[in-house]
């Protein structure tokens, strides 16, 4: 059986593991779990994420969650790439960069990504001023971590491509239909236009189901 990748496109959680897949060039499956027709609550997904959440992957009976988890699943399975390096320093920073994205950088996109693209796509009413006045204070505060690092190397975690940039780039795709500010932050406006140009990157880019509806 191939390696089955269940997402929704285009979460940034389940654009990370399908660019990561493609980048890697590994023979994969790509099942679109519909979260507008609620999909993710079936019994049997429950089996392959018990957070009914996306993304999940399955391989010949093993099952894997958690979107970053599963980056370092597809890495050691190219391990010449060199996406999870095999040094214990190398490795450790791209693992820092990780705990940071979950830590730090999604929960600051997080309310932006809610109101202004979450709350559209699933027609949940207007967004919220406040809220979104809360997002970019939150951008603000963590984006100058992020250009500093991308100001002294050309990826997250040295001169060339790992997990690392896998797991904090997606949320750029969606800074237009957000607002991010990227404007001010000339280091993460080259990284992300970097990025788009790796193989794979640009295939993992696709449309979510047409027409949803509130799960």
């Amino acid at each position: 059986m191939p390696l089955e990748l269940y997402v929704f496109p285009p979460s940034p959680r389940s654009f990370k593991v399908l660019a990561a897949a493609s980048y890697l060039e590994l023979d994969h499956e790509t099942c679109v779990v519909d979260l507008a027709k609620g999909e993710h609550r079936r019994p049997d997904y429950a089996d392959i994420n018990p957070n009914r959440k996306v993304p999940g992957l399955k391989e010949n009976g093993f099952c894997l969650w958690e979107a970053n988890a599963i980056l370092q699943y597809l890495a050691m399975k190219r391990p010449e790439s060199g996406l999870l390096p095999s040094d214990p320093a190398g490795r450790a920073q791209v693992a820092q960069w990780q705990f940071w994205d979950l830590a730090h950088w999604e929960p600051a996109c997080t309310p932006l990504i809610f109101q202004r693209f979450i709350k559209p796509l699933f027609d949940l009413g207007e967004p919220d001023p406040a809220e979104i006045e809360r997002g970019l204070e939150a951008f603000a505060g963590i984006a100058p971590v992020l250009d500093d690092q991308l100001g002294r190397s050309r990826f997250l975690a040295g001169q060339a491509p790992t997990i690392a940039d896998f797991s904090v780039g997606p949320i750029l795709n969606l800074s237009e239909m957000i607002g991010l500010p990227l404007d001010e932050y000339p280091n993460i406006r080259r990284w992300h236009e970097a990025l788009t140009e790796l193989p794979g990157w640009k295939q993992a880019m696709v449309s979510p189901p047409s027409n949803p509806a509130p799960a």
